[in-house]
């Protein structure tokens, strides 16, 4: 993972080419094909591909930013910028690709590398991936069936009484310790027999998981709840001003 401390930080922005912000961070390339960017974009700016693809500019940023910078806040003037709707779409198909690629590549990486273990370490690791797997899964279809569809209706203006993004934030579980817990396990404990190689590879993928998981949860903290948040309090302002007028 390329990490930059806020002391190199470089101001990422619209007239930059698409091509030189990858290069600078190749951690980007799944932000791209959560947007459904395509490769072949020549000298185009960053701009010029959002535009191509109907992205908002300043949101494909600003993601990039949480990406690219360790603890990267986002001021209340690029909060105020943000589509929140395209925020949800890069969300709901960062679930699709954590469940369909990710997740699937790990069990396969997994299998392989438990082949000539005894029954007993092959019951652990599985335990603790399935456990995870189902936490991640639930994670995901409550943030799909309940805020996601809550989120539209607060940009559509036809805001839930009976619920707001401020629940959401203070029930939002850590879905990284038991990720953490089977990355421990298979660093630790598993017999000399099994190849090193493919240990090796089963913990890239699990530390490449938990990186981007971090990433995404971050845009859902930093980005997703005060965008929302500031919607329902303009949605209760003009609520009150109706009821004045």
């Amino acid at each position: 993972m390329t990490k930059r401390k806020d002391s190199d930080r470089t101001v990422l922005s619209s007239k930059m080419k698409l091509a030189d912000l990858i290069d600078m961070n190749y951690n980007l390339l799944g932000v791209l094909s959560r947007f459904d960017m395509k490769f072949g974009f020549g000298e185009e700016t960053v701009g010029e591909v959002c535009a191509r693809y109907g992205v908002d500019t300043p949101t494909f940023i600003l993601i990039c930013n949480i990406y690219t910078f360790d603890s990267f806040v986002p001021s209340k003037e690029l909060l105020d910028s943000v589509n929140v709707m395209d925020i949800v779409k890069y969300l709901h198909k960062s679930h699709s690709f954590y469940l369909d690629f990710s997740l699937r590549s790990l069990e396969e990486s997994i299998e392989k590398m438990l082949e000539p273990c005894d029954g007993r370490h092959k019951q652990v690791i599985w335990k603790f991936f399935k456990d995870y797997k189902d936490e991640l899964s639930k994670h995901f279809a409550y943030e799909e069936n309940v805020v996601f569809p809550y989120v539209k209706s607060v940009v559509e203006f036809v805001q839930d009484p009976s619920f707001s993004i401020l629940q959401y934030e203070e029930n939002h579980t850590n879905v990284e310790e038991k990720l953490s817990d089977l990355k421990s396990i298979v660093m630790k404990y598993l017999p000399p027999q099994c190849d090193n190689q493919l240990i090796n590879r089963v913990l890239l993928y699990i530390y490449i998981l938990e990186d981007d998981l971090s990433k995404h949860t971050s845009i859902e903290d930093e980005i997703l709840v005060p965008s929302v948040n500031h919607l329902e309090d303009k949605a209760l302002l003009e609520s009150k001003k109706g009821e004045e007028a």
